[in-house]
């Protein structure tokens, strides 16, 4: 089975790089028209992360489609990170520490990076259980990293499988591994 991971567009969260985890923000002017601007492969079933942003980009890329909504598939709750960015976040001990440890340790008051890793992971082998056809999941950057991370046969880090808005990958689904074929 072939799968699509697309990462959402742009939102003005991630214009002002944020981190925007369970903020269900919508995507801004420029995230649509990059969307619009961008050719995606043709699908007819389509999995999307519950937030705004995922479902607009579901609607801007497959709008005859109706989504299957996966809420487990969405962002990472960046507890008192969440909202913030570097600048706003750059004195706070608690930050330095998470980045010192290279983004392994939990979030203060929000997930933990494992648990969120376990849930995407679940959540998508329990989604391709159902599904015999290729599928495109429009989702969120950490969503897809924490899948690849886990299932892909090229092996990287989280952060090593980062994604731009409006971008992702193309993978062959064999019921255990990810084959990364292509680019979005």
């Amino acid at each position: 089975m072939k799968i699509n991971f697309i990462r959402h567009g742009m939102t003005a969260g991630n214009l002002q790089k944020r981190y925007i985890g369970i903020t269900d923000e919508p995507l801004c002017r420029c995230g649509i028209e990059q969307i619009r601007a961008k050719k995606y492969p043709p699908c007819k079933i389509v999995a999307v992360s519950s937030m705004k942003r995922c479902v607009e980009t579901a609607k801007l890329i497959y709008p005859e489609v109706t989504p299957i909504f996966r809420h487990d598939l969405c962002e990472c709750n960046f507890g008192d990170f969440e909202g913030k960015n570097y600048k706003e976040l750059v004195k706070n001990p608690d930050y330095q520490r998470w980045i010192d440890s290279g983004g392994i340790l939990d979030f203060p008051n929000g997930e933990s990076i494992n648990g969120f890793k376990r849930r995407c992971v679940a959540d998508f082998l329990e989604l391709a259980k159902k599904v015999d056809k290729d599928i495109s999941i429009i989702v969120h950057g950490g969503t897809i990293s924490a899948i690849l991370e886990n299932l892909a046969v090229e092996k990287k880090n989280f952060y090593e499988w980062s994604v731009a808005n409006g971008e992702g990958y193309i993978a062959e689904f064999d019921g255990s591994n990810l084959m990364i074929i292509g680019e979005i």
